[in-house]
């Protein structure tokens, strides 16, 4: 293994390139020196601290939420921490994607190597072991009040370090003892505040909305292509672009999409050559506004999201410089919470705009022939896969619904407002599934739609991408089968470079 292959985590702040990097080239994680030297320290801390002091300690020497009065022999504290674990693993629902468990898995040991949570060098080290052999517990999807942290789905990641439950291995589903036995590992011996450190935290809510973060600036850049592509097949008019509009309304998300869409328009015959008509629908003219202000959306929720997983977010936490353990709220998930609502709403919009657009392609307006195919009538052509789009928009509204509106008092009163970020993360992935339908519904139009306009040519750069779309997803002169074309389309766009 090379030092090309390998991150160091806890050298520094992570950032969203960072974590990209990790999980898309597979690099493996080495705990950085400082990292190490931190945790070793503060878990030396803990300990003397323990043995000196004659005041309860929170989760350490107590039981946890309404139960922390509750005081615990010196003898039952590791029994404690595994019987925390053991009992908070109740996440249900739908089984995670690797990519997230990886997310998860990565985001723990970063926020455990900046050392104010206690815990064993070993245990640190053991789900590094796991990240780096893809050794992915299994965790699902529902559970979390995102409050004392991302409680139920954490005690899942965490059963097997402690030799209980199971996880997918080579791509089979098996019991972590055989998998222990396999690499000639015993079960982590949790230590006091150790099963509290690694279920307290905002980890499945940070995975969930790091994933959401990267599929997000990809699908802003596909919305701008597939944009422009609709633009050209509408006969569209450029100047709602020109640079001066935006100087006068200098959003930075309205700024970078009307630029990027003169340099995708760069060229084109179709859209510098004279127009009968005045103005284009909103859906049209106003993409610079409302794509922008998705990215401006996006870029907020980037700058929340990047504190946050450089941050410490369990409870409670440890100071050794300045001899303070402090029990606190930074487990509240409040502010991903709100910024994932924000984003959803965001991203929704993009489909929203999207859908309007194939509407108005299939119109009969401008010369294009109505629902795009040579014979209406005979040919129902684009008519239904504007129906399916709508559907998609529509649902979309209903995860626009603002989690972070909602609480439900939990753990006997003692946490009595919960920030229900965890079901604002989930439900991005939900969103984000149904854009990249509705952007495959909006290239079949599009694409089709700019048959119409030949012999006249696209700018170099829409023509090529065209080009690559017809090598898979033939133009339609009949009636066949759209599933088959839209999954084909969401395919090719999943595997397209944006780098225009």
């Amino acid at each position: 293994m090379t030092q090309q292959n390998i991150y160091h985590i806890g050298r520094g702040p992570l950032t969203l390139e960072d974590i990209d990097r990790i999980i898309n080239q597979n690099l493996k994680l080495a705990l950085a020196p400082q990292a190490r030297e931190r945790v070793e320290r503060c878990r030396e801390y803990l300990d003397r601290k323990i043995q000196q002091s004659a005041e309860p300690l929170y989760g350490i020497t107590t039981g946890f939420g309404s139960l922390c009065n509750k005081s615990i022999s010196p003898d039952d504290l590791s029994t404690l921490q595994e019987n925390l674990v053991k009992s908070h693993a109740c996440s249900v629902g739908d089984e995670l994607p690797p990519a997230i468990i990886r997310l998860m898995l990565l985001l723990k040991i970063h926020a455990l190597s900046l050392g104010h949570s206690g815990v064993q060098l070993s245990t640190v080290l053991r789900l590094i072991d796991f990240f780096n052999n893809d050794i992915l517990p299994i965790v699902y999807n529902r559970g979390s009040l995102g409050a004392s942290g991302d409680l139920a789905p954490l005690a899942n990641l965490f059963l097997p370090l402690i030799g209980v439950g199971e996880v997918n291995y080579k791509g089979r589903r098996r019991d972590i003892s055989a998998i222990l036995t396999e690499f000639g590992w015993h079960p982590v011996k949790l230590k006091s505040k150790e099963g509290l450190a690694l279920l307290n935290g905002t980890q499945f809510m940070s995975a969930n909305g790091v994933y959401a973060l990267l599929q997000a600036k990809r699908l802003c850049r596909e919305a701008d292509l597939i944009a422009a592509v609709s633009l050209e097949a509408f006969d569209g008019i450029l100047a709602p672009f020109h640079p001066s509009l935006q100087l006068i309304r200098p959003h930075q998300g309205q700024i970078d999409t009307a630029e990027a869409f003169r340099r995708l328009l760069d060229g084109s015959q179709i859209i510098n050559r004279p127009k009968n008509h005045v103005q284009d629908p909103y859906s049209f003219r106003c993409i610079p506004q409302v794509h922008g202000a998705t990215k401006d959306a996006v870029a907020h929720a980037e700058k929340v999201l990047m504190t946050e997983i450089n941050s410490v977010t369990d409870n409670p936490t440890i100071f050794p410089d300045q001899d303070l353990i402090l029990s606190g709220g930074n487990f509240h998930g409040q502010p991903l919470a709100l910024v994932y609502d924000y984003l959803a709403i965001a991203l929704a919009e993009l489909g929203n705009i999207s859908e309007r657009r194939v509407a108005q392609l299939i119109l009969g307006l401008r010369g294009l022939p109505e629902f795009l195919v040579a014979e209406p009538g005979l040919n129902s052509g684009f008519m239904i896969p504007q129906y399916a789009a709508a559907s998609m928009v529509s649902q979309n509204k209903m995860y626009c619904f603002a989690a972070s509106a909602d609480s439900i008092v939990s753990s006997n009163g003692q946490e009595d407002h919960v920030s229900m970020g965890a079901n604002a993360a989930t439900k991005l992935r939900m969103i984000i599934d149904n854009l990249e339908y509705i952007f495959a519904i909006e290239l079949m139009n599009a694409a089709q739609g700019l048959q119409f306009r030949r012999p006249l040519k696209s700018s170099p750069y829409i023509e090529r991408f065209i080009s690559a779309y017809r090598s898979e997803v033939p133009f339609v002169a009949e009636d066949i089968v759209m599933h088959t074309q839209i999954r084909h389309t969401r395919d090719f766009l999943l595997r397209w470079q944006y780098n225009y």
